[in-house]
């Protein structure tokens, strides 16, 4: 017997250590195998959109589409640019959008990350204002960070707060609280039919689901990715970042219609989304509608069609050309969707926004996203929260219109309420304005004079021409003239202290009117201005350190 046992011992004790050793790839191996069994999913469920009246009603206000990018950077559409990717890449249905109506080249996410930005356009608040302060991260995600943090050699290393981390709600609960009134549920309320397509990520305990927030119908993503893994018509791309490795160890290809069983969609993820808003558009085209198209793209897993990934042969690189092959799927979906407004002669009196919820990431090794912009999502510098920003409705907006006034995500509440001819009953709360008077020239005021952004440790204030950034536990502080430098490369916050403390002043009474968030951070993550994640720390190198 202890001839066995000590003959077993090693290979005991080899087997735990490979374990441990790669944990993070067998949980990523074993969780969709795991899911698959304790979520199953069926094929693909034809959903059932609701119909309006045959025939056109007599109700003529305009119908509204809000159409979400994910992760988008700055430089990812050719009508900042003259050409997305390495320059050879025309976005050229988003910049025919563009052209239709006004865009704002200085448009802001409202955070650095996709909820709160999310929860901003929702409400035409700072999501702060109730406590909506960081992301909801799955706990499986918030495991592989963990161990991934720990192995981590690096200088700048994650900080974690296991005892907190302890107490975070379950996924599904760290939502919008259900008293926050959103803009479907005042377009609702006022006769519009209402749709949701794609990711939510508010919540769905309790309330907070689609459906329950003023959406009367709603396919809603489940798993993040946008073909099987090994599907025939995918091309992927991989890396050794902890987010991506996050987001394919919880991979699964599946949606839910009005709540109902889950499902795998029958094509590419950006492009099933597109076909199904075309039903909706369809289905409604008699009555005034709201259309919420939240797409996944460009989010990272990075999966591409590859017929799309063909069309960037000529680009160097395996991640470029998926990336860029996402971005024409994106690309085609907005010019989709246009099309079916213009063959249904109801493009006239539709008004379309198109933004990101922040800019590109860092933890997919590409360099030039949110170019000429410093940083990256999940940071306060321009390049994590400038965003795309397109304002068309052809009947009321002159063409060809671009404004240079900084603009955020919570006004596109106040907007869509306005030319629905709404007025909110809680108007007096918004934090965002009405941008129909500014585009119309019947204003010559600025929309803002200061806007904040804040998510614990990292915070940053607009104020005029000055633009203030702060990474709060290492007295890191940045201070730049946005009128000279708008890309932020010249700190001179040693040359204005007067200027410094006015803005502090006003980041603690802004500080001061803010909710405690609804749950904890218990993740500090460095973050690299300059480099992308996985690239080498030098001492030299700008950073912060990003709370959730």
């Amino acid at each position: 017997m202890l001839k066995k046992l000590f003959y077993f011992l090693p290979i005991f004790l080899i087997s735990v250590f490979l374990i441990w050793e790669y944990k993070v790839n067998i949980l990523i191996w074993s969780i969709p195998k795991i899911a698959s069994i304790t979520m199953p999913v069926q094929e693909n469920i034809p959903t059932s959109w609701s119909k309006g009246p045959e025939v056109p009603s007599e109700d003529d206000r305009p119908n509204i589409i809000l159409i979400l990018a994910d992760d988008m950077g700055y430089n990812d559409i050719s009508m900042h640019n003259g050409g997305a990717a390495d320059g050879t890449l025309q976005t050229q249905n988003i910049d025919a959008l563009a052209k239709s109506g006004m865009l704002f080249t200085r448009g802001y996410a409202a955070n650095a990350t996709c909820a709160p930005s999310r929860a901003s356009i929702m409400t035409g608040k700072y999501p702060t204002r109730f406590g909506y302060e960081f992301t909801p991260v799955p706990a499986t995600g918030r495991l592989i960070m963990n161990w991934l943090a720990n192995e981590s050699d690096e200088e700048l290393k994650a900080r974690i707060d296991r005892e907190v981390a302890s107490k975070i709600p379950p996924f599904m609960q760290q939502g919008m609280p259900t008293e926050e009134i959103t803009i479907a549920e005042v377009l609702r309320d006022a006769g519009y039919y209402t749709a949701h397509i794609g990711k939510w990520h508010l919540g769905h305990a309790y309330g907070m689901d689609p459906l329950s927030q003023g959406f009367q119908d709603s396919l809603s993503m489940v798993g993040p990715l946008y073909l099987p893994e090994d599907h025939p018509d995918v091309v992927n791309a991989k890396f050794d970042t902890r987010i991506d490795q996050m987001i394919w160890g919880i991979g699964q290809y599946s949606a839910t219609f009005n709540e109902g069983e889950l499902f795998a969609p029958d094509k590419y993820l950006t492009d099933y989304y597109t076909d199904e808003a075309l039903k909706v558009i369809e289905n409604n085209k008699n009555r005034p509608f709201f259309l919420y198209l939240s797409h996944w793209a460009i989010h990272n897993p990075l999966q591409a069609l590859r017929s799309d990934v063909e069309q960037m042969s000529h680009m160097e690189g395996h991640n470029l050309q998926v990336y860029s092959g996402m971005i024409a799927a994106l690309d085609r979906s907005v010019g989709k969707v246009i099309q079916k407004l213009k063959d249904l002669d109801i493009h006239g009196k539709t008004l379309i926004i198109f933004t990101s919820d922040n800019g590109g990431a860092n933890y997919i090794e590409l360099d030039d996203i949110n170019k000429p912009y410093r940083g990256w999502k999940i940071s306060f510098f321009e390049g994590g929260i400038r965003v795309p920003y397109i304002v068309s409705w052809p009947d009321e907006i002159n063409p060809a219109q671009k404004s240079n006034s900084a603009v955020h995500h919570f006004d596109i509440f106040s907007t869509i309420a306005s030319a629905a001819g709404i007025q909110s009953s809680h108007e007096d709360e918004l934090d965002g304005v009405n941008l129909l008077p500014y585009i119309a020239n019947e204003t010559t005021s600025q929309p803002h004079q200061t806007l904040f952004w804040r998510s614990g440790n990292h915070q940053s204030v607009l104020h005029g021409k000055w633009k203030y950034i702060i990474s709060i536990k290492e007295n890191l502080r940045w201070l730049f003239d946005t009128s000279v430098d708008p890309v932020e490369q010249n700190n001179i916050i040693e040359n204005h202290p007067e200027e410094v403390r006015l803005i502090e002043e006003l980041l603690v009474q802004f500080n001061s009117e803010q909710q405690d968030p609804l749950f904890p951070s218990s993740y500090e993550v460095p973050i690299m201005i300059d480099k992308y994640d996985g690239q080498e720390y030098e001492g030299e190198d700008e950073y912060i350190y990003w709370s959730n």
